[in-house]
């Protein structure tokens, strides 16, 4: 008995299609797919979260600082033209408590490298109009904080020559600045800020100890310099102190008195 060939006709393998418009996959399909999209974007998501974090830590990363003294600071990056208001009031709080204050005293060291206290005869910056052309010690230390643009801290000085009484350099007289409030500063410009300090002077003489205040009111411009953070060794003095005076990165560039007209408007 023959069997006779018969063509069987075999179904054709249908092409792969891949979300195709009119045609369904199962619900198990469709399912692991959205779930693999949306942790698609989840992770893209945190990568960009990510890449953002790193590069904000990377402008402002905390550092541990040890200062010449021993002690150690936290320390945090910042843009070169930027300053903090904790920063800036503390500058200009500084530097006029060091250039106002005049005790008539001196530290200074012996031969043997003793400290010991002498009488401050001053630094001469040149005689004007009812002054005795002298300035304190530390005053005159504390005035390279002021800028030297067209003859600034010269002037500065002068002009604090002739508020300096002739008795702090024999020892009849002290005086004192009291800070009564320092204001928030206000930008002009990218790294250029204004502050009010509001404060009272206070003369002592020998004759009358109970002192004589008058009132010291100044706004103050500062702007944003760049300055040595380590001081080389074989530093003179002088450059050492100059550096000292403008370790915060600030000078001041301006100093008039304070318009309370202005500041209630």
């Amino acid at each position: 008995m023959k069997i006779k060939n018969q063509n069987i006709t075999k179904p054709k393998p249908e092409p792969l299609q891949l979300l195709k418009y009119n045609k369904s996959v199962p619900t198990r399909v469709g399912i692991i797919s959205l779930a693999g999209f949306s942790m698609a974007i989840i992770s893209l998501i945190l990568q960009l979260l990510n890449y953002g974090a790193i590069n904000v830590l990377g402008r402002k990363q905390l550092a541990l600082v040890q200062l010449s003294s021993g002690d150690t600071i936290l320390a945090a990056s910042v843009e070169p033209q930027s300053r903090s208001n904790e920063v800036i009031k503390k500058f200009v709080s500084d530097t006029f408590i060091k250039m106002f204050n005049w005790d008539g005293l001196l530290q200074t060291s012996n031969e043997k490298g003793e400290s010991i206290t002498k009488q401050d005869t001053g630094v001469d910056v040149g005689r004007i109009e009812r002054s005795n052309g002298r300035v304190a010690t530390k005053a005159y230390e504390a005035a390279f904080a002021i800028s030297e643009n067209q003859n600034f801290r010269a002037a500065f000085l002068r002009k604090l020559a002739q508020m300096t009484p002739a008795e702090i350099f024999n020892g009849n007289a002290q005086v004192s600045l009291i800070p009564r409030f320092v204001s928030e500063p206000r930008q002009i410009k990218n790294g250029k800020w204004e502050i009010d300090f509001i404060g009272t002077l206070v003369t002592f003489t020998r004759e009358d100890n109970a002192g004589n205040g008058i009132s010291f009111n100044k706004t103050i411009t500062v702007e944003a310099v760049s300055t040595p953070k380590v001081i080389p060794n074989g530093t003179s003095d002088m450059a050492r102190k100059i550096y000292q005076a403008r370790q915060s990165g600030l000078e001041i560039t301006q100093i008039i008195d304070l318009n309370y007209a202005s500041r209630k408007r």
